[in-house]
C-alpha cells in the first residue's frame, strides 16, 4: 500500500505538471526555427527543429523526477499532461491558430517527446513491480 500524499508532494507534483504545460507550449512555439538568418544563422533555409532534442530530454526527466519525488505509480501525469497540452495548443492554438504545424516535424515532436517518456515511465513502473514482488515473495 503506497504511502498517503504529504503537502510538499503534492506541491511537488503540481510544480512538475506545471513544468510539463511549459515545455510543451515552448516545444510548440519553437518548432517552426529554420536556419534562414532571422534567429538563427542563414544556412539554407534548412529547418532546425531543436525542441524535439529538448523533448526527447525533458519528458524523461519529468518522469523520473515524478516517480522519484512524488510516488512511481503518478509518474504518468507529466507525461500525459505533455501531450495534451501539444495537442490541445497545437491543434487549437492561441486565437484558433494551428500551432502543430503540418509536416515531419510535427510527428518528430510527438515521437520524440512521448516515445522517451514512455520508456522512463516503463522502466520506472517496471522496477516498482519487481520491488513488489521481491516483497510478497519474502512476506510469505
Amino acid at each position: 500500500m503506497p504511502e498517503p500524499m504529504t503537502g510538499a508532494r503534492r506541491v511537488l507534483l503540481a510544480v512538475l505538471i506545471l513544468d510539463a504545460v511549459v515545455l510543451a507550449v515552448l516545444d510548440l512555439f519553437f518548432l517552426p526555427l529554420r536556419l534562414d538568418g532571422v534567429f538563427l544563422p542563414k544556412l539554407g533555409d534548412f529547418p532546425l527543429p531543436i525542441t524535439v532534442v529538448a523533448a526527447a530530454v525533458t519528458t524523461p526527466l519529468l518522469v523520473s523526477a515524478t516517480a522519484k519525488l512524488v510516488r512511481p505509480g503518478l509518474s504518468w501525469i507529466p507525461l500525459l499532461v505533455w501531450v495534451l497540452v501539444v495537442m490541445v495548443v497545437g491543434l487549437a492554438g492561441p486565437g484558433g491558430d494551428l500551432v502543430l504545424i503540418g509536416d515531419w516535424r510535427s510527428l518528430l515532436l510527438l515521437a520524440g517527446g512521448a516515445l522517451p517518456g514512455a520508456l522512463a515511465l516503463g522502466n520506472g513502473l517496471a522496477g516498482v513491480i519487481r520491488g513488489s514482488a521481491v516483497q510478497g515473495g519474502k512476506g510469505g
